[in-house]
């Protein structure tokens, strides 16, 4: 299996997507990475990664109804699809085949 080319916002994104089903769209994607790898993402760097996605194939975005505490605007929700399903069982293989491989650590990594 190949390595898809992900970066890894883009990679965090794809599980964080897959995490939260119906309710990943933009703002609440950002939170949830935040709170759960401790990385404080620019706003306009969530979407941006969002755009390449979905453009990969490996994400589908659909808009949603306007609401009033957004001034109007209509919030745009992400669904992981297959392909980005296959890319993330892809990317861990090929991780879990490499931290196989790796021998122990332990002392040797100080020295």
């Amino acid at each position: 299996m190949e390595l898809p080319t992900l970066t890894d916002l883009e990679h965090i994104l794809l599980l964080v997507v897959a995490t939260l089903g119906a309710d990943a769209y933009g703002v609440r994607l950002r939170e949830e990475l935040a709170a759960r790898t401790g990385r404080d993402v620019a706003i306009g760097s969530v979407y941006a990664a969002l755009e390449r996605l979905e453009r990969r194939g490996y994400i589908a975005g659909s808009v949603g109804d306007p609401t009033p505490e957004r001034g109007g605007r209509a919030k745009k929700y992400f669904r992981l699809e297959p392909e980005g399903l296959e890319a993330l069982r892809a990317y861990r293989a090929v991780l879990d085949r490499l931290w196989g491989d790796l021998p122990a650590l332990g002392d040797r990594a100080r020295s």
